[in-house]
């Protein structure tokens, strides 16, 4: 009777492995990114709008304790710098701490000694196409993109494989550069660029096409 016991014991071992070996993988589809940053008029807006939204969600920085003060801010940016290597220079932290704090505090910005400013961040002006590697880097555009390679991104000689044939293709490319935009090539947004002017975006988008 004891082996009887076993052989089906086995016989249900082996059915249950056989079940998991034929089922099909598991496919997760995550929602399109909807939420945006809180718009300002501070500088830190434009750098956090590009940088911050490559890694992680909005809503990351939305369920932040919202008493955190500036130099907390300020240290949480460098802590994404230094810890999880986020494309953010040492002259963009102070910046965009001060953006999130004023916007995400519950605090004006006057309030935490901040002047607001309507200038833009600086950036090439006029870019010509030997302004292009500038961009890439000041825009940390290669984090994301490989010329023949898919990263984050696809790689830009796939996207010029599938605009070769559209006439508009430079325009099109800039616009969505210069907006951000979703969904047509899988469920990591491609975040804005509203820092670059008009010729540096038809620049980039010049470059992307060329392979």
């Amino acid at each position: 009777m004891k082996p009887l016991i076993v052989q089906t014991a086995s016989l249900i071992a082996w059915c249950v492995v056989e079940a998991f070996a034929a089922a099909e993988p598991l496919s997760i589809t995550l929602p399109t990114e909807t939420a945006k940053l809180r718009p300002s008029n501070l500088p830190g807006y434009a750098l956090a709008t590009q940088k911050c939204q490559i890694c992680h969600s909005v809503d990351y920085i939305e369920y932040q304790p919202p008493g955190m003060i500036e130099s907390q801010w300020v240290a949480e940016v460098r802590k994404m710098q230094h810890a999880y290597a986020a494309p953010i220079t040492d002259d963009e932290i102070n910046p965009i701490g001060a953006y999130l704090a004023a916007s995400y505090s519950g605090k004006q910005a006057q309030e935490i000694g901040l002047q607001p400013s309507t200038a833009p961040v600086p950036s090439s002006q006029g870019a010509t196409m030997t302004d292009v590697k500038t961009l890439l880097d000041q825009n940390s555009c290669l984090n994301c993109h490989a010329i023949d390679k898919k990263l984050v991104g696809p790689s830009y000689r796939d996207v010029a494989a599938r605009y070769k044939n559209d006439p508009k293709a430079v325009d099109t490319l800039a616009d969505r550069m210069g907006k951000g935009s979703s969904g047509r090539w899988g469920g990591i947004p491609m975040p804005p660029f509203p820092a670059l002017t008009p010729d540096e975006l038809k620049s980039l988008a010049v470059f992307v096409l060329s392979h």
